[in-house]
């Protein structure tokens, strides 16, 4: 297991948006203009060749296409970015593409072009089905265009889907997001990331607080979705992860598993592991026109220290409710698992980590309080 090749995962940046929603703090900016695909495809392969020398020529296990909102692009121009993505990248058989795309009439009708350039794996942000909700949240569709969006994706033949929905919403009772989760259940999606919505700095929702559940209903919410959902048949294998049997997401899985992504695009970020064995984060210049027009794409690189490798390392695997095998920890860090032994016994004798000496993994116990969990590998 020690000599086992690190997967490496590919994440690109589209950063554009119709409008800035009021609680995303992403690196996302309202496309006031026409969107300049053809020059931000030029810079994105570019990235991409200057990034291509630190994967020791891996094949790609995933790729993920976030933003802003990618589907603004055209299906042509998507082509062209895969197409220089392949020419780039060896793919492995079967590579999980995933696209997200916003539920809105516009880009519905590009999800045909989409899916013939390769996207494999659709994931809608419909965040609720309460159109008063959407309207607090800043977002420009319908509960209705959130059905019909992924009735038309299903048509097209995406057979791997996902929803993003929201919990904990201004003004949201219980009855109300019990009712978001079981118009998202009844779809039949194959994926659902359920999470709540927390109030980020720099965002307008910061600046201006909206009135959000009190702490009793957002635990009722979440009680209640666990058991819906798992009745349902999603399995909660991370956090805010749902899926249907053998419908993980693939690419979000390489993340927890503290794997290898190459990131492209305007702020874009992203892990590469050296030959030499150390663990560096490389980030790119944020906004879209220095980013195009920069010959250097990159703002920044730290490598992680071994006194940091343990927390970065368990701060992903302990999302995951199974966990991962121990001996995973020294194959993706470099340290021998004896570093945080007195770590994990301390973990285990707090009823925070399961026993099994070959399994990181979090008791259900050290899910509820994985803050306090991940606080003992600070040091």
């Amino acid at each position: 297991m020690a000599d086992a090749v690190i997967p490496l995962s590919l994440y690109i940046h589209i950063p554009w948006c119709v409008r800035k929603c009021p609680y995303c703090d992403f690196n996302s900016h309202q496309a006031r203009d026409e969107v300049p695909e053809q020059d931000y495809i030029a810079a994105l392969l570019a990235d991409l060749d200057q990034e291509l020398g630190l994967t020791d020529r891996r094949q790609c296990e995933s790729i993920f296409i976030g933003g802003g909102t990618p589907s603004l692009f055209s299906a042509e121009a998507l082509q062209q970015i895969l197409d220089g993505v392949r020419a780039r990248l060896q793919l492995v058989e079967g590579c999980e593409i995933t696209m997200e795309a916003n539920p809105g009439t516009f880009e519905q009708a590009r999800f045909a072009g989409f899916r013939a350039a390769g996207v494999n794996r659709l994931s809608l942000g419909v965040q609720s089905f309460d159109d008063g909700c959407l309207q607090a949240l800043g977002r420009i569709h319908c509960s209705n265009d959130a059905r019909r969006a992924f009735e038309k994706a299903r048509d097209i033949g995406f057979d791997n889907i996902n929803i993003d929905l929201m919990h904990g919403l201004p003004g949201q009772t219980l009855a109300m997001a019990r009712g978001d989760l079981l118009q998202a259940i009844a779809l039949a999606p194959d994926h659902l990331s359920w999470y709540q919505l927390t109030i980020e700095p720099n965002t307008e929702f910061h600046a201006r607080p909206p009135a959000l559940p009190v702490d009793e209903t957002l635990w009722d919410i979440q009680e209640t979705g666990w058991q819906l959902l798992a009745s349902a048949g999603y399995q909660q294998y991370e956090i805010s992860g749902y899926a249907r049997e053998g419908r993980r997401a693939r690419h979000n899985l390489n993340y927890w598993q503290f794997g290898d992504y190459i990131g492209i695009g305007a702020g874009a970020h992203g892990k590469l592991t050296g030959r030499d064995g150390q663990v560096a984060r490389r980030w790119k210049l944020r906004q879209p026109k220095a980013y195009m027009d920069a010959l250097d794409k990159l703002s920044g690189q730290q490598v992680i220290s071994a006194e940091e490798l343990p927390f970065e390392f368990m701060m992903n695997v302990l999302r995951l409710h199974e966990g991962v095998p121990a001996e995973l920890f020294a194959q993706r860090t470099g340290l021998a698992l004896s570093v945080i032994e007195p770590l994990l016994q301390q973990a285990r004798s707090r009823g925070m980590l399961e026993k099994d000496p070959a399994l990181l993994a979090p008791t259900p116990q050290g899910r509820l309080f994985l803050n306090d969990l991940l606080e003992l590998f600070l040091g």
